[in-house]
Formats: structure tokens, sequence, C-alpha cells
């Protein structure tokens, strides 16, 4: 999904080596963002399953409010968290709001562009800025959770923020953790719906 990130992770991997092994990481099976439909094809001896995987991003808004719970919402923040502690922006690219969203949701010439140059870059820039304050936090960091104040979403309508779509968003939300013993949290400055789930803009308050 994202473009634009070579040199960004030079830094981070020097930084991993250091990271501690008693850190939270995600399941190894974790569940996917995309919807999964199933088709049966049958011949005149087998019946055979295809699977096909669609991006979310490409199917229309909904007015369904998300909630900050359930199997989806769990497993990005799981991978929000293993992005933070492993020092790879990447990992969390699932709970990430999707570039093809963000072109139906955004009125201005080249979305991508600036999906890709300014949203994508500092939402890396911001998870490594965590990863390297987690790092001189020392400890084993142990993850609680991801709070967000739901009942301060709101609609935003066309028109608002050169959009051209809508969807929910909430400011204040935390990604709680602790080490040994002692709660910290992270700011996660805004989330944005799509479809009905949750996904992160900004970690940090936006530059612009």
């Amino acid at each position: 999904m994202k473009s634009c990130k070579a040199g960004l992770y030079a830094v981070s991997a020097i930084l991993l080596a250091s990271c501690g092994s008693g850190t939270v990481s995600a399941p190894s099976s974790t569940p996917s963002t995309t919807l999964v439909t199933v088709a049966p094809t049958t011949s005149s001896s087998t019946s055979t399953t295809t699977t096909e995987v669609v991006d979310q991003g490409l199917l229309p808004q909904t007015t369904v409010k998300p909630q900050a719970s359930g199997t989806v919402f769990d497993g990005n923040v799981r991978r929000l968290w293993k992005a933070i502690v492993t020092g790879d922006p990447q990992v969390a690219d699932p709970f990430y709001f999707p570039l093809a969203a963000y072109v139906q949701v955004k009125a201005i010439s080249d979305p991508v562009h600036d999906y890709d140059t300014r949203l994508v870059y500092a939402y890396d820039m911001d998870l490594l800025a965590y990863h390297q304050e987690l790092l001189k936090q020392g400890g084993s960091a142990v993850l609680s959770g991801l709070t967000v104040p739901e009942a301060a979403a709101e609609w935003i309508e066309p028109g608002v923020e050169y959009n051209k779509g809508s969807y929910w968003r909430v400011y204040g939300s935390r990604l709680y953790y602790s080490i040994d013993g002692v709660t910290h949290y992270f700011p996660i400055f805004s989330l944005i719906s799509w479809r009905g789930q949750w996904y992160v803009v900004h970690v940090g308050p936006p530059s612009l």
C-alpha cells in the first residue's frame, strides 16, 4: 500500500537490535480488514471453492458508526502495537485509512500523491518516534489496549476539510501499555471510519 519509504527504516533497523524479547507482539494469525467473498464452482466430478479478496477502500462508504471492539478492531490494535515495538510501521498498514477510500473522500487534485508523500510519511515517522520512546523507557512493555472516546465521534459532511465524501471522525484516542506495572500511553490523534470500521489517519497532530 505504501510508497516513498526508501531510507525510512535504516534507523529503526539499528534500534530494533536493542529491543527486548519481552515485548508483546501480534499473534501469528490476526484477522484481515478486507472483505472475503466465497463463490463455489463445480464440475462433473469435483466441487471447488474460489476465494476473492476485495479492497474495502474500493467499496462505497456507509453511515455505520464504528465500534472500538471486535475481532477486526482488536487485531488492528495489536498490529499498531507491534509496529511500535518492532520499529516497522508497515506492520500496521491494515489499520491505516485505505488509499482507495482516501481517493473517494478527498476533493483535491492528486489525492494519491498527498496520501503517499504527506499522510503516510507522517504516519511512519510518528510510529518510529514512538518506537524510539519505547526503547528509552526500557523494561518489558505489555499492551493494554486502545481507548477511543466514541461518544465524541462526529459525522463529517462533504465540503469540510477539502472532502467530497463523508466519514465518522474521533479525536483523542490513547494506546495504553504498561512497563513493570506502571501505565503509559501513546496519543493517537485521530481515527476516521470506512464502512463501519475505525482506521488511523493521524498518529500525531497533522502538520497541514
